[in-house]
Parts: C-alpha cells; structure tokens; sequence
C-alpha cells in the first residue's frame, strides 16, 4: 500500500453527531491515526443511538443487541479508533493529556465555553503540547451565539438565508434535505487544520483553527450575488430554472425529470437540434443567448412538450448525442450506485466490525484521487471503547494494573 499524505500524524477526536466526525473522517482517509475519545457514561458519540441499525437479522430501526451498530456510526466511524474516557473526572482528564504530549491535532465541535469548563481548552492542550493544532468546530464560533447557542443544521440553515434561494418566488422556505450546514463546516475545518499543520511544521507552534457552520454556510451565500439580485429586481428563488439562462432547468419525461443546463450557443444549438427544431438556430430569437434569455418561456415550453411522452433514458440519448449538456435526476439510491464513483472510490461500501457485509449499504468515500498517495476509508467503524488497552499500553506505555484501575474507577 502506497504511503498516505497523513501517515504517523496523531489526531485525538472529541467530537460527536455529524459536523466533526466528518472532519476527523476525512483526516482518517487522509492516513491520519484518529483516537476517538467517547464519554462512557452516554454511551459514546451521539450517533451510535442514530435509527436504524445494522444487526444480526439486517437493518431495524431499534437495537437488537450491544453488537448491533447504527448506519451513522457505520458511516462516520470508519478508520477510528475509539476509546472511553471520563473528562470530567481528573484522572481522565490526566489520560486526556498524555495522550495531547503525542497528538499532532485535536479536534472538537463542544458548544461554545464547554472545553474551557472541562479545562481541556486550547490553552490547556497548548502548555502541554505547544506544536498542537486545536481545532473547534461549532455552531457559531466560539465565542458563542444567540439564544440557547445551541446549532443543529435546521437551526443553521435557516440563519444562513440558503433556506430563501430554493424553491419558487412565494413558496415557504425550502430546508435542504442534505445537511449542508453539518456537512460544509468540516471542509472548512479540515482545510483550516491542514493549513495550521504545514504552519505549525515551520514554526513549532500549533494554533487554533475555528470554524462555524453559521459562517461557513452563509459565506458560501454570499458567494452569489443575491443581494445585488434583490437591489435590481432580479428574482432570487426562481424553483427549476434561472431567468439569466436558457435553455436550462429540470422536466418531466414519461418516466422521470431531467436536467440541462445549456447556456453557450453550441449547446442551446444542440438542444435545439434534439427537439426537431434546428430551424430555430437561425432564428433571432434563439440564435443568441440574450434572446434565448428574452423569450425563455417560449423555449423551455418547446422542450417540455418534446420530452413529456418520451423516457427518460431516450431523451438523454437524444440531447447528448447532439452535444447537449444534461443528466438524468436521480434518487440517492441510485446515485450512490453510480459504477464511475464507486470505481474511483469515491463511495464505498459499509462493512460492520461484526457482521461484515450483511446488508448493502454505500457510505462516503475520500472524494480526492492523488497520483502519488493512496487515500481512502477500508476499515469499520470500532465498538465503543473497542481500542482502550491497544491506545493506552501501546501508546502511552500504561501497564495492566493502571488500566484495570481507570476501568474499575469508571475513568473508561
């Protein structure tokens, strides 16, 4: 196996849910050594109690036995190591910190003010470990935020103004089914991290990143230009299609909807020559994309008629043997079946510690292919506390009478 750009780095993972276990997911694919840290008393990561799980009959929405694992934690645990430890209790907090003097990074996605309650802080990991990169991942920042300060992807969402920019002008807010807010925040944390790694190779000194799934999704909606939409009369949610493009937008075959997106003269030609009409490639009004724009309605009605009475799999056929630039809409199950992103491992499947490959399940993959690394999420997630001896007397030298003494005083 070729190396992996994250080989021999260290990372202690205090999070939990979704926002920082994809974070410390992608630095496991990366080749990091990640050591899950899960608080005994609640059973670990939030996750694990995520319905359904897989057990020994398949997948039931309730647990059937202490094996039995739930999909999200199949999904997000993968290439971990997990361990059990109490970090209100002083001995655990003294484990927490021998395990900080041989970590490279610590990741953590606590409400604001929590990690500093715990004296497990930044500052903290810092005096014991000064080349550690300490990354926060919260709702808001963390210096806190309004309310409760509580930040579930709903709650983000619908702060970020992305909730205005789906759907049709007059529709109620739209929620996007994906959790964009949970899932877009440890992209951010995860490059801020690798930055502050290469800094901190340079320098000796770690630092800490921090990242708010307010900020990180509500960047990305200013990243258009909505609000000079609004100033200038420019609709903002305009549901299947956008007023500044034509042909594009999504339509009903017989058996489905597709989607084109053709807004350069040679594809609009070619979505033209699809529907019969190649007469209208000369026509002023569909010539050019100002007036493909200017009689856009005309347009997409002629597209929408063509396609009606006909499959879904004919009218690709028919659009991309002229060059037009369009796709079937599929439904997940589907898509994560797609032969190309499996092939490149870009969705892989999910095996149980235990039960091995019982029922077909695709999670996500190392979406990154690079020439000289190998990169990529081939090993289960672990049972709670699953790593406890192999972390504590391999890795910081414990002998067995200490380790069944954190055991017995419920430390793990």
């Amino acid at each position: 196996m070729a190396q992996r750009p994250l080989d021999g780095k260290i990372v202690l993972d205090l999070t939990t849910a979704l926002a920082g276990p994809y974070a410390t997911l992608l630095l496991a694919g990366l080749g990091a050594r990640v050591i899950k840290i899960e608080n005994p008393e609640r059973g670990g990561d939030a996750a694990r109690n995520n319905s359904p799980y897989v057990t020994r009959d398949g997948l039931s929405v309730r647990r059937t036995s202490d094996e039995d694992m739930s999909v999200s934690m199949l999904a997000r645990g993968r290439n971990k190591e997990s361990i059990t430890l109490d970090l209100k209790n002083p001995a655990g907090r003294e484990v927490f910190f021998d395990l900080v003097a041989h970590a490279d990074i610590v990741v953590e996605n606590y409400s604001a003010g929590v990690t500093a309650r715990l004296g497990i802080d930044h500052a903290a990991v810092a005096a014991v470990n000064p080349a550690v990169v300490y990354t926060s991942i919260s709702g808001f920042g963390s210096q806190g935020g309004p309310g409760t300060g509580k930040a579930m992807d709903t709650i983000i969402q619908a702060l970020s103004g992305v909730m205005m920019t789906a759907g049709g002008p007059g529709d109620p807010p739209v929620r996007f089914g994906l959790p964009i807010g949970d899932l877009l925040a440890p992209l951010f944390a995860v490059i801020g991290t690798l930055s502050a790694v290469i800094q901190a190779g340079q320098t000796g000194r770690g630092q800490h990143v921090d990242v708010s799934m307010l900020g990180a999704l509500t960047s990305l909606v200013a990243a258009e230009p909505f609000d000079a939409f609004e100033m200038i009369g420019l609709p903002i949610r305009t549901g299947d299609m956008v007023p500044r493009l034509a042909p594009f937008g999504i339509f009903a075959a017989v058996d489905g909807h597709f989607a084109i997106c053709g807004p350069t003269d040679p594809f609009a030609h070619g979505v033209l020559t699809a529907i019969g009409r190649p007469d209208l490639i000369t026509d002023p009004r569909f010539e050019k994309r100002d007036g493909r724009v200017h009689h856009a309605d005309e347009l997409h009605a002629m597209i929408a008629q063509w396609a009606a009475d006909k499959p879904v799999a004919k009218v690709i056929a028919e659009l991309e043997h002229h060059g037009a630039p369009c796709a079937e809409v599929r439904a997940p199950h589907a898509a994560v079946r797609d032969p190309l992103v499996r092939q490149r491992g870009e969705v892989v499947p999910l095996r149980h510690p235990s039960y091995g490959d019982i029922v077909e399940l695709w999670g996500s993959g190392l979406p990154i292919t690079m020439s000289d690394s190998d990169t990529g999420l081939d090993r289960p997630a672990p049972a709670l506390g699953a790593h406890n001896h192999e972390v504590l007397a391999g890795l910081l030298g414990y002998d067995a009478a200490r380790i069944a003494t954190l055991s017995e005083s419920k430390v793990l």
